[in-house]
């Protein structure tokens, strides 16, 4: 199983900060970085956070090894057939590294600061949808696309120059919803991202998710399987027991949830019992931007 590194970019993501990480995760034997996409956080204070597509075009060009993408970008954002450019672009200069990680929107209060329509939840997938359905078109095909749309048309367009990568990154799909987002993923998408699931729950989606793409005439080898969690990782049992205490958490509570708790060897306990069940790319959410000493203490730990 793959492991690699996410983060959180609304909390404080700077140049500095983005670079110094990068060639952390790069040098310590991680399989990628991902990255949030979101302008600000759901609630006060604001903090930096550096556009997505920009911090991403110079992870492609400074960085040689590590896979890379958004955990994921909303298309009530940007037009679907720019995010496909972008993308298509990105992935070139990266030579075939970029996993296109999209979503719906879910986040009101960027929308509203900034000026973007979220849309009620029904609507909101619908567009989704659309947008899917143009990016993909534009990436995978070679002659112009026409697409006429509720709330994206495109009429003889094509996507020049056309992407090194034969039809492309691969598209991600992330979410746990039954019906509607795993109905996408087995229309659109490579790759399916649980979010937070506990054991449990995702083996039940997982098969879920085999049905549907059977169904759908798709073997289910052909989405790969991943999921971004939480992470409370600590050197010694000590700073463990610190770190849950001060937020009155406990180490049962949180892996109920889903998320990784532990020290060295737990961890990687963890990580085995999804890798058993399917899981092949394990994104850890690292909230710590600054802290490269604990990054190059989980590498050590688990990789």
């Amino acid at each position: 199983m793959d492991i690699a590194i996410m983060i959180e970019a609304q909390n404080g993501l700077t140049w500095p900060l983005w670079q110094n990480l990068a060639a952390a995760v790069e040098d310590l034997g991680f399989a990628g970085l991902y990255r949030s996409d979101h302008f600000t956080n759901a609630a006060p204070p604001d903090k930096e956070s550096l556009e997505l597509w920009v911090s991403l075009t110079w992870l492609a060009s400074h960085t040689k090894r590590i896979e890379f993408g958004p955990l994921v970008s909303p298309v009530s954002f940007r037009h679907p057939a720019l995010t496909a450019r972008m993308a298509a672009a990105v992935d070139d200069l990266s030579g075939g590294r970029l996993t296109l990680g999209l979503g719906a929107g879910w986040q009101e209060r960027e929308h509203s600061l900034f000026g973007f329509d979220l849309l009620d939840l029904k609507a909101r997938f619908n567009r989704f949808e659309e947008g899917l359905e143009v990016i993909t078109r534009l990436l995978k095909s070679d002659r112009p696309v026409t697409f006429e749309g509720k709330y994206y048309q495109l009429r003889e367009a094509t996507l020049l120059p056309r992407p090194v990568r034969p039809g492309g990154p691969t598209i991600l799909i992330g979410g746990n919803g039954e019906k509607r987002t795993m109905s996408l993923v087995a229309k659109f998408a490579g790759e399916w991202n649980a979010v937070f699931l506990p054991l449990a729950e995702l083996v039940r989606l997982n098969a879920h998710l085999d049905e549907i793409l059977l169904s759908n005439g798709r073997a289910p080898k052909s989405v790969k399987r991943s999921m971004m969690t939480g992470l409370r990782f600590a050197r010694t049992r000590k700073e463990l027991d610190a770190q849950l205490s001060a937020r009155d958490q406990t180490a049962e509570e949180l892996r109920k949830r889903g998320i990784v708790v532990g020290v060295g060897e737990e961890v990687k306990e963890q990580l085995a019992e999804l890798e058993k069940v399917g899981v092949r790319r394990i994104m850890l959410q690292w909230l710590e931007l600054e802290d490269l000493d604990g990054l190059t203490s989980l590498a050590k730990a688990v990789l």
